[in-house]
Formats: structure tokens, C-alpha cells, sequence
């Protein structure tokens, strides 16, 4: 029996504001605060000069208006020294409906200020200071658009720690996305020298460029290589008369979302399987996966097909070279062999 969309249950719907970054600068914030914090005080100093009938000076006996205003600052901020004092019913009854309300605002408004601009940001410069001071063997993706942020989830997905992953890019929406997957960001231009310095480019694992432009992404890729000539470059090229300059440029790996798609639809339309097992190989989310790795010590001496960890040998990289598993430098193993292999992703931890 089918139901009807009516007798389904309700839920409560649940109202979310929207957020957007603040244009303000830090100094007109500060500005602001502290605007609003001395208007709230000009209105109690205001109360008080009304008032000041119930006010009582033990030192003259005599109200006037820089009575008032010392009276209310020491009021504010929870001085007290008892020579003014309100003394009628009426006074006492303002400073506690009016004056305390106000008095907690103010000291929230300035507490609220010193943490924000003082104390936090020294902990927060401090601490990230720390980090980057200790960043090593780290991932740092250059670019959170879409291949960017597709990239950094798939990292996570195969074990990455997060923190272990630096991203920079100069949209502060996107910085923000990449801090909430729990990645370390810096906001800035990646094809700058200081901002790559400031990640430890030179000590990173690996660095994945997806910039948007291949102008943009080629520049990047000059810059990392002149900072880091030793650290992998990965980088995404849309068209293919740039894929020899990315090389020339320092990439490691050039890879071109566009030639994919062709290989899969190419794929698809030799064999309905073909395109879904390309896409099983490349996502963790499959059975199997692809996977580098160097040779391991007991495997030296023996074939590609009788690897240690149970998995397939495809190919393997001897002095930058690559050899298919049916040629004949495949059948003995050598220290310094790169395989590229497949294997059960139950096992992928384990290799």
C-alpha cells in the first residue's frame, strides 16, 4: 500500500541565517566596539546628572557635572570607593534596573575587544607560528576550487591526517571550507615566494596545483620548483598544447581533466565495464585501487606478478623508465624499483 506524501511525518523546519565574511577592517571594528561602549556610558553619565539629587558627596556635600562623570566611571567599571554614593530610593532603584545592565554590557564589550584583537590573535599567531615552524612532510594544495577541494577530500579519505595538509588559496569562502575539513590554511597567492615559504614548500611530501587557469597554475609550478627542486608536483592542465609546458615548467605529474573524460568515454564505448572500473580505480571508495610504492627489500630478485603484498603489478619505473609487467625487466625486481600496483583497499592500509 502506498502512502501518501501527507502521511508522512513532518520535521520542524530549522531556520539557518546565512554568513558572509565581514568587509570591515580590524580598525573600524575596534572603532565601532568601543563607539558603542562610551555611548553606553554617556547615557549612564546622562541618568546621573538627572539623578543627582540622590547622589550624596561625603567629601563637599556638592554634586556637580565631573562628580557625576567620576561617579559613573567608577560605577562602570566596578571601582567603588563609597565618597559618592546614591542614596535615595529612586537612585538605587536606576543603578540597578538601568546602571547594572549597562555596567555588564560595557565590561562584555571591552573584555570582548581585548580578546579578539589582543589575546587571540597573539595565541592564534603564536600557535599557527609553531605549526608552520614544524611543518614537514606535508601535503600542500595550491588551490581549493573544485579539483582542489576534490583532491583534498580524497586524501583524507585514503588516511591523510588533515592536519598534515596545508591549503592556500586567495578566496576567503574557500580558505574557510578547507578549515572546516580541518586542513591548516594561509590566505594569499601561491605563485608568491614569501607565501610558499611560509608553508615549508621545501619540506613538503607533495604538491597538488589546481589554480583554474593554466597560465596560473604553469607560474605556480616555476615558483615551487625554484623554491623546492626536489618535491613532487602535481598539477591540473585544461588544455593539452599546455601539458609540455607544465612539464617544462617542473611538473612532476600533469594531469588534464579533460583527457580523462575522453579516456572514459573512449573506454565506455569499448566495453560497458570499462569506464566503471577506471572510476574504481582512481576513488578510494572502490574495491580496488591504485598504488606507488618502492620496492620492498624481500621482493628484490623476484617478478612483478609475486608481489609481497598480494597485489597486482602493473608496471614498474627503473632509472625513470617505465617497464609493463610482460617485458622482461619486470621478471627480476631491483633495489630502487618504483611499483605501481593494484590492490583490495581492505589491504591498502596494510601495504
Amino acid at each position: 500500500m502506498s502512502r501518501r506524501p501527507s502521511d508522512k511525518l513532518k520535521m520542524p523546519h530549522i531556520f539557518r541565517p546565512l554568513k558572509r565574511a565581514s568587509n570591515w577592517p580590524i580598525w573600524a571594528d575596534v572603532i565601532t566596539r568601543l563607539g558603542v561602549a562610551f555611548l553606553l556610558i554617556a547615557i549612564v553619565v546622562l541618568v546621573h546628572w538627572v539623578d543627582r539629587a540622590g547622589l550624596k558627596d561625603s567629601h563637599d556635600g556638592h554634586i556637580s557635572f565631573l562628580d557625576v562623570v567620576y561617579f559613573t566611571m567608577i560605577s562602570v567599571t566596578t571601582t567603588g570607593f563609597g565618597d559618592i554614593a546614591p542614596v535615595s530610593d529612586r537612585s538605587r532603584l536606576i543603578e540597578a534596573v538601568i546602571v547594572t545592565p549597562i555596567r555588564i554590557m560595557v565590561l562584555f564589550i571591552f573584555v570582548g575587544t581585548a580578546y579578539n584583537f589582543v589575546l587571540k590573535r597573539t595565541w592564534e599567531k603564536w600557535r599557527m607560528a609553531r605549526i608552520q615552524a614544524k611543518l614537514t612532510d606535508h601535503y600542500v594544495v595550491l588551490g581549493y576550487g573544485t579539483s582542489g577541494a576534490e583532491a583534498v577530500r580524497e586524501l583524507i579519505a585514503r588516511g591523510t591526517d588533515p592536519a598534515c595538509i596545508v591549503v592556500i588559496d586567495q578566496s576567503g569562502p574557500r580558505i574557510q571550507a578547507a578549515e572546516a575539513a580541518g586542513c591548516n590554511v594561509l590566505q594569499g597567492d601561491a605563485s608568491n615566494d614569501d607565501t610558499l615559504i611560509d608553508v615549508q614548500i621545501a619540506k613538503a611530501h607533495t604538491v597538488l596545483v589546481s589554480a583554474g587557469r593554466d597560465d596560473s597554475s604553469i607560474l605556480i609550478v616555476l615558483t615551487v620548483r625554484h623554491l623546492a627542486p626536489n618535491v613532487p608536483i602535481s598539477v591540473v592542465i585544461r588544455a593539452q598544447d599546455n601539458e609540455l609546458l607544465a612539464r617544462q615548467a617542473g611538473a612532476t605529474n600533469v594531469i588534464n581533466p579533460v583527457s580523462f573524460t575522453g579516456l572514459l568515454l573512449a573506454g565506455s564505448a569499448q566495453g560497458e565495464h570499462v569506464a566503471d572500473y577506471m572510476a574504481d580505480l582512481a576513488a578510494i571508495g572502490g574495491k580496488v585501487q591504485l598504488r606507488e610504492r618502492p620496492v620492498r627489500s624481500e621482493e628484490i630478485g623476484g617478478s612483478l606478478d609475486r608481489l609481497a603484498s598480494g597485489g597486482r603489478g602493473l608496471r614498474i619505473y627503473r632509472g625513470g623508465k617505465p617497464y609493463g609487467f610482460w617485458e622482461d625487466e619486470a621478471s627480476k625486481l631491483q633495489a630502487g624499483d618504483m611499483i605501481v600496483e593494484v590492490v583490495n583497499c581492505e589491504t591498502c592500509e596494510a601495504g
